[in-house]
C-alpha cells in the first residue's frame, strides 16, 4: 500500500462509517499508540505504511464497498452458500466491519 492509497482508504472509510476520519482516528483502527499515532498514519500517507499495518489496513479496508473482501474472509461464495444469499451475506459482513471500526474508535 502505498501513501497515497492510504490517503484514499482514510476517505473511503468516511464515507462508509459516514464520519470524517482524521488521522488520529485511523491510528486508533490501527492500534497506534494516542501519543504520535496521528503523526504516524500522516507519515505513512506520504510514504506508506509498514508491511505489518498494511495487512491491518487491507482488514479494515473490507468496511468499503470500494475494496474487496479478502480470500480468507469471502465465505459466501462456497458451494453451501445459495447464489441468491451472497449478495445480503456481504452486506451484512460490511457492515459488521463498519460496527467494529465504529466500536474502536469509541
Amino acid at each position: 500500500m502505498t501513501g497515497p492509497e492510504l490517503k484514499q482508504l482514510r476517505t473511503d472509510l468516511s464515507d462508509a462509517l459516514e464520519r470524517k476520519l482524521t488521522a488520529a482516528d485511523m491510528a486508533k483502527l490501527c492500534g497506534l499508540p494516542d501519543k504520535g499515532g496521528a503523526d504516524t498514519i500522516r507519515r505513512w500517507e506520504v510514504s506508506g505504511p509498514t508491511p505489518s499495518a498494511t495487512k491491518v489496513l487491507h482488514v479494515l479496508a473490507m468496511a468499503s464497498e470500494r475494496y474487496p473482501i479478502l480470500d480468507n474472509f469471502d465465505v459466501f461464495d462456497r458451494h453451501d452458500v445459495r447464489e441468491e444469499d451472497r449478495p445480503a451475506r456481504r452486506a451484512a459482513f460490511r457492515e459488521q466491519m463498519r460496527d467494529e471500526a465504529r466500536r474502536r474508535l469509541g
